[in-house]
């Protein structure tokens, strides 16, 4: 069963994340430097093999033990590791969702939070959150909160692929037009709660996002009100 850890701590993402992950802003208690990405994470020359991404293995506590490949972290019976999920909302208090691209290698096609993935080792997930939600979306949040953690073990059957995360739970505001990456979403779409529902009905969710958006209420709640 999932685990849902809830904390109130609340930090604020510049707007020129976009431009900088490391101008993020956070709160005295928090990390406020971002991690650079290991050399093997750097952009290979035309015909090299695919750079290898490191992500951060935890324990149960969800201290980091080491770091393990992505893929293989991912492959039957899967390793245990750190992750993010990020859930914004428009002023009209509007979830936003991006519909995954579909030449991703894991869950391609389908919808999904507003943004997920995996601090580089050493990275604060807050950083890792606002960074990659610029690389994703085009834009930064204008607000971006801490709302708890949630550790769970998801198999996804299309991709024979585990989920065996640590998740950090991040919710927000986003203000700004959106340029999506085109090579990691397919397209966008801004849900009231029962359009949320309905699409849930319809189309096809990541293994992992009913999970986290119930563990995520409680922020979610705060930001965009009640009707969630």
């Amino acid at each position: 069963m999932p685990e849902s850890r809830p904390t109130s701590q609340t930090q604020i993402a510049d707007q020129s994340a976009a431009a900088s992950p490391s101008s993020a802003s956070t709160s005295p208690s928090s990390p406020s430097a971002s991690a650079s990405p290991s050399a093997s994470a750097s952009p290979s020359a035309p015909g090299s093999p695919a750079p290898e991404i490191l992500l951060e293995l935890v324990d149960d506590d969800g201290v980091t033990i080491g770091t393990a490949e992505k893929l293989s972290a991912h492959q039957q019976p899967g390793r245990l590791h750190r992750a993010f999920s990020v859930f914004l909302f428009d002023r009209q208090g509007r979830m936003l969702l991006q519909r995954r691209a579909l030449g991703k290698y894991h869950s391609p096609g389908v919808w999904s939070n507003t943004c997920c993935g995996h601090p580089y080792p050493d990275e604060p997930p807050f950083v890792a959150a606002a960074r990659r939600t610029a690389e994703e979306l085009g834009t930064a949040p204008a607000l971006l909160c801490e709302a708890g953690t949630v550790r769970y073990d998801l198999p996804d059957e299309t991709s024979g692929l585990i989920e065996r995360e640590w998740n950090h739970l991040f919710v927000g505001l986003v203000t700004a037009p959106l340029a999506p990456n085109p090579d990691e979403v397919d397209d966008t779409r801004f849900v009231t709660a029962q359009e949320l529902k309905a699409l849930e009905a319809e189309k096809p969710f990541s293994v992992w996002f009913r999970t986290v958006f119930e563990a995520s209420l409680p922020g979610i709640r705060e930001i965009a009100g009640r009707d969630w």
